[in-house]
């Protein structure tokens, strides 16, 4: 081989060298790097694990549990607390829950529910059974937080329906059915007006509904929309102006405004002043007050051809909203009238268009429910 051979080839062999030399050099780098990226990528998933599970036990700080009775004081200012931190916590879950099914204009749907009521083919599913079948009253269950009195209807609630509250109060059980005008009765009645005046003074518009009333046509085109309180009726006198009508506190749309939260206030008040009355009955005694007209709250009735129930049925099926069973003792008795109800309803949801027009369809009840056990009730009650 030749120098200039044997120097081409040396010179070769020496590049042949560094290229492995610089081979070897690059893959260490990268294995130092890639190794590197490996620390960093598993100290970012710990941390990312820690926001993730801080976030999920923040947000279940406002959720409302179902695991104790201890869990639930209660929200009312009028309440002894021992700890602030306590009613704070306690309005805050409210506010979840209200917010999660508000409409857009803050408006919510409210109910409240006992144990007796939450019983399996009891009132609440009829309640619900309602809205489903209903004219336009299904999206409206989106809106509807229910309230429950105690920890056996809170549970049954969370099996049922998405937005429910646990309202409970130490030293008061409402587990069992609430008979009329007993004492337990009237603190459920009264226990509801001031949790309602609660809801208004967070800001939101509510419905309020007891559970034994059916709702078969969206309500809300039915309202006035320059009253700040409109309610039910047991007896419609023809005006929704007219302070003669017998209010029903069992349904009514309040509006938030500085009016409504004084006039809850002013309701809630009166209890004292009439001791031993329940609250549709305090009501029908303080539209006449010269404080309503002082505190400027306008005041619809609600006709019960839309509104109706037992005592006054809605005679046209094409536009009744809700129908109640009011003018009821007894639970057994509800539930059959009630579950009567939703049959005449769904019997005229199968008719014909020309049959529906035609208005000749009317209910088959009061069938166990009527006035004259509501008669006989306060008669016993007065004999005791």
């Amino acid at each position: 081989m030749s120098r200039r051979q044997r120097a081409v080839t040396a010179a070769a062999a020496g590049r042949g060298r560094d290229s492995f030399g610089f081979a070897n050099m690059m893959h260490q780098v990268l294995t130092e790097s890639a190794a590197r990226s490996r620390a960093l990528f598993s100290v970012a998933s710990i941390l990312l694990t820690c926001i993730l599970v801080y976030g999920v036990a923040d947000t279940l700080r406002f959720l409302p549990l179902s695991n104790s009775f201890s869990s639930f004081p209660s929200i009312f200012p009028s309440s002894a607390l021992d700890n602030d931190s306590l009613q704070v916590s306690e309005e805050n879950r409210l506010e979840t829950v209200l917010n999660n099914a508000a409409m857009q204009d803050r408006t919510v749907i409210l109910t409240t529910l006992n144990e007796a009521w939450a019983a399996p083919d009891s009132v609440i599913d009829l309640f619900l059974e309602s809205f489903r079948i209903g004219d336009g009253t299904r999206k409206l269950l989106n809106h509807l937080v229910i309230i429950a009195l105690d920890q056996k209807a809170f549970e049954r609630c969370l099996t049922l329906h998405r937005h429910c509250f646990a309202l409970i109060t130490d030293g008061v059980d409402f587990h069992q059915e609430a008979y009329f005008m007993t004492p337990q009765y009237l603190k459920m009645m009264w226990k509801r007006i001031d949790f309602l005046r609660t809801v208004l003074e967070m800001g939101y518009n509510f419905i309020f509904t007891d559970a034994d009333i059916m709702w078969f046509r969206d309500p809300f085109p039915r309202f006035y929309q320059d009253a700040d309180f409109q309610v039910a009726c047991d007896h419609f006198l023809g005006s929704p102006d007219d302070v003669q009508n017998r209010p029903n506190g069992g349904f009514n749309h309040v509006k938030s405004n500085n009016r409504s939260i004084e006039f809850y206030r002013f309701w809630y008040a009166s209890r004292e002043t009439y001791p031993g009355y329940h609250d549709q009955d305090v009501l029908n005694i303080i539209k006449f007050d010269p404080s309503i007209m002082d505190i400027g709250l306008k005041i619809k009735f609600l006709d019960t051809a839309y509104f109706g129930g037992l005592c006054e049925p809605s005679e046209d099926f094409n536009v009744v909203c809700t129908m109640h069973a009011n003018c009821c003792y007894g639970l057994n008795s509800k539930l059959n009238d009630l579950r009567i109800m939703l049959q005449d309803w769904k019997y005229f949801l199968s008719l014909p268009l020309t049959l529906k027009k035609l208005a000749i369809f009317s209910w088959t009840v009061p069938e166990n429910c009527s006035l004259d056990s509501l008669h006989h009730y306060d008669s016993t009650r007065m004999s005791l």
